[in-house]
C-alpha cells in the first residue's frame, strides 16, 4: 500500500524555492566538479529530471537509488537478490557522482550487458525534475540506501503512487541533528516512505525520534557482499611478488584515506622508521578515497621525501622491483579494495583520523584482515563497536598509534592470525540482511498495481 502521508506545503514550498534559488550554484558546482571529473556531466540533462523514457512499461520496473561509491557497493547484493527473485523485472540503478556510476557500471557489469539494467543520474530534487523522472521511468517500487530521504522526490512519488522504501538505513547522531534542525521537512518525508528498515536498533532509535516509528532492524547489506575470487587471488598475489622481491616484512594499508590524513600517516611513518633506505620493513599502501586526488598524493609522499610507487604503475600486470622496493605505494586504482585487505597483514581504515565519520571496515573484516580503527566512526557506529567487542578491529587516538598497532600484527604472526579469524567470524556471523530485506520488500513489489497520472 503506498503511504498517504503528505509533507506541509508551507516547509516544502520553501524548501523548493530555496532550490531555485541555488541553481546558479549548484551549476557553477557542477561545472567546478567536472573540471576535476568530467563524469559530472554526461548525461547532465538526466539531473533536471528529462530522462530517456522508458520503453515496455508493461513490465515492472525496481529502483534502487545509490549515492556513491559507498551505497553502490552496498546495494551489490540487494540487487542481484532484486533480479533472481523477479527475473522479468527490469531494474534502474541511479546514481549522485561519477565514481558511483563508474562503480555500478564495473559491479553490474553482467547485467547491463544482458539488458537488464540501466544507469542513470538521480535528478537534483526540484519538484518538476522529480515528477518528471518518476513519470518517465514509472517504476514499481523505489528503495533509496541507506541515508538518501529528498522531500520532493517522496513528495512526488506519494503523487504519483509510487511506493518508496529506505532500505540499510543508518542514522548517526550528528545526522539527527542535524535532522531535528529540519525536523518540519524531514519527518513529513519519513513518514511518507511505505518502508524503512534499519541497519541497527540505534539507527532505528534515532529515526524514531524523527519521528518514524517502529522500524524493523534487518542488519546491514554490506556483510552480504561476497569478496571477488579473482580480486583475492589478485591481492595474494600481490603479496607474493612483493615480499619476495622486496624482502619486506609485510604490507600496512591505510585504505579509503580522506583529504588531511595522508600527511598523518606519512608523519607517523617517519616517526616509526625514519627515512633511511631500508627494503625489509613493510611497505605502506596508501589508498586514496577519491580518484580525483590520487595525483595529489603521490606528490605528497614524493615531496616528503619517500621513494613512491603507483598502482597503476603495473597494469595488469604485478608489482616489479620498483614498486617492491618503494617506501609507499599509492592504490590510484578504483574498485580494487578487496585485493588491497588480501594484500595487507592489517587495514587502517581512513576517514576516521579527521572528524569524518570513517569508512567502511566490513569488507577488510570479510577477506580476514585485521582493523586498526581510528576514533572517528560516527557513521559506523555499532559496527566498529562490535567490530572491537570482538576482537577483529582494534581502536586507536590517532595514527601513529594506529601504525604501531600495525607493526605489532606484522610482527605477530599468531597475533595476527587470531585476529584474522576473529575478523572472519564477525562478517560471517551478520549475514542475512540481504534475504530479509527482500523478503519485506516483496508486498510492495506483488502488490496491485494502481496509479494517478
Amino acid at each position: 500500500m503506498v503511504s498517504s502521508a503528505r509533507p506541509a506545503r508551507g516547509p516544502l514550498w520553501v524548501y523548493s524555492i530555496a532550490w531555485w534559488c541555488l541553481t546558479p550554484l549548484l551549476l557553477v558546482s557542477l561545472l567546478w566538479r567536472a573540471w576535476r571529473q568530467p563524469g559530472y556531466l554526461s548525461a547532465w540533462p538526466e539531473r533536471f529530471g528529462w530522462i530517456t523514457r522508458r520503453s515496455g512499461v508493461a513490465r515492472q520496473l525496481l529502483w534502487v537509488h545509490a549515492v556513491s561509491v559507498g551505497e553502490t557497493r552496498a546495494s551489490e547484493s540487494l540487487v542481484r537478490a532484486l533480479a533472481a527473485r523477479w527475473p522479468d523485472a527490469d531494474l534502474l540503478l541511479t546514481h549522485m557522482t561519477p565514481t558511483g556510476r563508474a562503480t555500478g557500471a564495473t559491479v553490474f557489469a553482467d547485467l547491463i550487458s544482458a539488458g537488464r539494467l540501466r544507469q542513470a543520474w538521480l535528478p537534483w530534487d526540484y519538484p518538476g525534475a522529480s515528477r518528471r523522472f518518476l513519470a518517465r521511468m514509472r517504476p514499481t517500487l523505489g528503495m533509496l540506501i541507506e541515508t538518501e530521504v529528498w522531500p520532493n522526490l517522496l513528495a512526488a512519488a506519494n503523487r504519483q503512487r509510487v511506493p518508496m522504501a529506505l532500505v540499510n538505513a543508518r542514522l548517526s547522531e550528528r545526522s539527527l541533528r542535524k535532522g531535528l534542525r529540519w525536523r518540519s521537512l524531514i519527518e513529513p518525508a519519513l513518514q511518507g516512505l511505505d518502508l524503512v528498515l534499519a541497519q541497527t536498533p540505534s539507527d532505528a532509535a534515532r529515526l524514531a525520534h524523527l519521528g518514524r516509528q517502529a522500524v524493523p532492524v534487518v542488519g546491514n547489506l554490506k556483510f552480504d557482499i561476497e569478496p571477488p575470487a579473482a580480486m583475492i587471488a589478485r591481492g595474494i598475489r600481490w603479496r607474493e611478488c612483493l615480499l619476495s622481491l622486496g624482502a619486506r616484512q609485510g604490507v600496512i594499508v591505510v585504505a579509503s584515506t580522506r583529504d588531511g590524513e595522508e600527511s598523518m600517516f606519512l608523519d607517523a611513518w617517519r616517526q616509526h622508521v625514519g627515512l633511511t633506505v631500508d627494503s625489509s620493513r613493510p611497505l605502506l599502501v596508501i589508498v586514496p578515497r577519491h580518484p580525483q586526488r590520487f595525483d595529489q598524493v603521490v606528490e605528497l609522499a614524493r615531496a616528503q621525501g619517500w621513494r613512491t610507487s603507483r598502482r597503476s604503475a603495473f597494469g595488469e600486470g604485478d608489482p616489479d622491483l620498483s614498486a617492491a622496493q618503494s617506501d609507499v605505494m599509492v592504490g590510484d586504482s578504483m574498485g580494487e579494495m578487496f585485493a588491497w585487505y588480501a594484500v595487507g597483514d592489517a587495514a587502517i581504515i581512513g576517514g576516521s583520523f579527521a572528524p569524518l565519520g570513517g569508512q567502511n571496515l566490513i569488507e577488510a573484516c570479510a577477506v580476514g584482515c585485521p582493523v586498526v580503527l581510528g576514533p572517528h566512526t560516527f557513521n559506523f557506529e555499532q559496527i566498529s563497536e562490535d567490530a572491537v567487542s570482538a576482537d577483529a578491529a582494534v581502536r586507536v587516538g590517532n595514527a601513529a598509534d594506529a601504525l604501531a598497532q600495525a607493526l605489532a600484527l606484522v610482527e605477530n604472526s599468531g597475533r595476527r592470525q587470531q585476529v584474522s579469524a576473529a575478523a572472519l567470524a564477525f562478517a560471517a556471523q551478520h549475514r542475512g540482511a540481504t534475504q530479509r530485506t527482500v523478503a519485506s520488500l516483496a508486498p510492495l513489489v506483488e502488490r496491485p498495481v494502481s496509479r494517478s497520472a
